[in-house]
């Protein structure tokens, strides 16, 4: 997007905004739209639900602009695609309550009859499955089948997934999973219903890492390696009955699985239909308008920030908007393996150089985002987020040029950035903010499919990255360790370190908090080292997603679950009259 298209966007953004916003009160964060409690005064739908209780029955439509990038339990480790994958296809050990707001963080047993208990200080966990639980052909879901799956998230061919498992199992160096016959003594099944857990270390929150894919039942007859992503073998409420890929799923009833297992998922439609490859415009558009069978549709992805105004400024469809907070930061992260961002002043000056209210636009605005001034979301900071470094929203070009001058760059350079095809906007507004200090940009995008593939191949990818962090529970030790601890960066599948940042000093505090035992000093050596990474400048924040989603207006039991990064909760969504659905 040229400068001029640029800017007449953010003109249509700020006239709707304003719109949205009269008639709200409340004292608002400079340029983040948001009450301090949290809430946006321009869209009056967060924290509800959407619709009214869905019937039984119909098609379920999702519009995509994408495939899946992995479906695997073992490589699943996007929020949406987990939430798809988990509430859908497969369950896990515990999951997340299906409710809106702060109540979605709360914990509930799911193939488990409880949270688990723990013994040994906190290093050995057990957990007993419930009875009566089923695959999708009839046999019974044992413990040894997720065992299976913690151990296969370990091979080598498998990239992508969650590590919590390689960070706390004991035993678990070196481990390549179970393809030569080798297991984890670290797992145990003493019987077909209880599985042990024994870690390195106290993990006080263990029971939220059970929450993940990598802990959903894989059974060892069923597993194809890397093919298993198109064909999950299911223990939740649906199986996939057709995957054409790039173009279509199609899931239908899991005749086998069990309501009263279940206390969570309530499985309202027939089938669900995954309409892959269109143009995130065009599903905007079609649900803006709502007709047919796109009135029992939702979008995967989020609503593009040139459609804002369309919604906005109607009344009867911005009440079919849901824009959760995400609790997903994103940040422009730079190699700093790599000259010259191997030098913490360039690293500064980027920084500096940043114009965060340009991406704010760019990203629709302060009705659909949030200004970031810290690396951990304000959830993780009791609601807001610190401003450590202090820099002005639109920059500060002088400061930027200071540290390249004292850097050795005084005439500036080039280098590349990596964005995902719906991030160009995003792109654009780094180059032309980053050129101002005579940082010049060329900007690489990718399919969204393909996206984290490719950013995880760190001997190819580019010098600079635009992609973000969800923290998994609400905890530090979810964000920080995974964005910024060095010892677990990977050259293929790399996850979470896209600086690839190896501080020694960061790594041993990581270490000195993750052994305490007392929360609430855990919580705050976490929000201290925070501010410390910062000022280091392995990354530059930009923006706290929200996650907007126009909604079919035959859709219900909606709401954006901020324990799935503001997406909509599969768990609960169905139709209002089934019988207007394509089915």
């Amino acid at each position: 997007m040229d400068m001029r298209t640029r800017s007449t966007l953010a003109a249509a953004l700020v006239a709707a905004i304003t719109l949205g916003l009269s008639g709200c009160s409340g004292e608002k964060q400079a340029g983040g739209g948001r009450d301090r409690d949290g809430a946006n005064p321009a869209i009056d739908t967060v924290g509800k639900v959407l619709g009214g209780t869905p019937q039984r029955g119909g098609t379920l439509t999702v519009l995509s602009n994408q495939d899946f990038q992995h479906l695997d339990p073992a490589r699943n480790w996007v929020m949406n695609e987990m939430d798809f994958g988990t509430r859908l296809l497969y369950r896990t050990l515990v999951t997340y309550k299906a409710e809106p707001g702060a109540k979605g963080g709360e914990l509930v047993p799911d193939l488990a009859e409880d949270l688990g208990r723990p013994s040994n200080g906190a290093k050995t966990w057990t957990f007993t499955l419930k009875k009566g639980l089923k695959y999708e052909d009839g046999s019974p879901i044992t413990a040894q089948d997720i065992k299976y799956n913690v151990e296969r998230s370990f091979s080598p061919d498998l990239t992508g997934g969650p590590d919590y498992a390689a960070r706390y199992l004991a035993g678990a160096d070196g481990y390549q999973g179970p393809a030569q016959g080798k297991h984890l003594d670290s797992i145990k099944t003493p019987d077909d219903h209880t599985i042990v857990f024994e870690l390195r270390k106290p993990f006080a929150e263990f029971p939220y890492a059970t929450v993940l894919p990598t802990f959903a039942p894989v059974p060892k007859a069923q597993d194809k390696g890397p093919q298993y992503d198109s064909r999950p073998f299911s223990s939740g409420p649906y199986k996939i009955e057709s995957y054409d890929r790039g173009k279509s799923m199609v899931l239908v009833r899991n005749t086998h699985w069990a309501q009263e297992t279940d206390d969570v998922r309530k499985a309202y439609p027939d089938r669900i239909v995954v309409k892959m490859g269109l143009k995130q415009n065009q599903i905007d558009d079609r649900l803006i308008a709502g007709s047919g069978a796109d009135a029992s549709a939702i979008s995967w992805g989020k609503l593009r920030p040139e459609s804002a105004p369309k919604v906005l400024t109607k009344p009867e469809v911005k009440a079919r908007l849901l824009a959760e907070s995400s609790n997903c930061h994103d940040m422009v992260q730079m190699h700093t393996g790599r000259a010259p961002f191997d030098n913490v002043k360039v690293r500064k000056a980027v920084q500096y150089a940043l114009d965060r209210e340009a991406i704010l636009t760019a990203t629709g605005g302060p009705a659909l985002n949030d200004l970031s001034t810290a690396l951990m979301p304000g959830s993780l900071f009791g609601g807001e987020q610190p401003d450590t470094l202090k820099i002005p929203a639109t920059g500060d070009v002088e400061k930027a040029k200071q540290l390249l001058k004292e850097a050795g760059k005084a005439d500036g350079f080039s280098t590349d950035i990596t964005v995902s095809n719906g991030d160009k906007g995003v792109g654009e507004a780094i180059q032309q903010s980053l050129s101002r200090a005579g940082i010049k940009v060329t900007i690489e995008t990718v399919d969204p499919s393909a996206f984290y593939d490719t950013i995880g191949d760190t001997e190819n990818r580019t010098d600079l990255l635009y992609t973000g962090w969800c923290p998994d529970y609400p905890s530090g030790s979810t964000f920080l360790p995974f964005v910024f601890d060095g010892r677990y960066i990977k050259e293929k599948g790399n996850s979470g370190n896209h600086s690839l940042f190896r501080d020694e000093p960061t790594m041993k505090r990581m270490d000195e908090i993750a052994a305490m035992t007392d929360a609430a000093q855990a919580n705050k050596a976490w929000q201290d080292l925070d501010g410390e990474i910062l000022a280091k400048a392995p990354v530059a924040p930009a923006v706290i997603e929200r996650w907007p989603l126009v909604l079919g207006s035959n859709i219900a039991g909606a709401f954006g679950h901020n324990s799935f990064g503001g997406q909509i909760d599969y768990a609960t969504v169905g139709l209002k009259d089934p019988s207007k659905s394509d089915s």
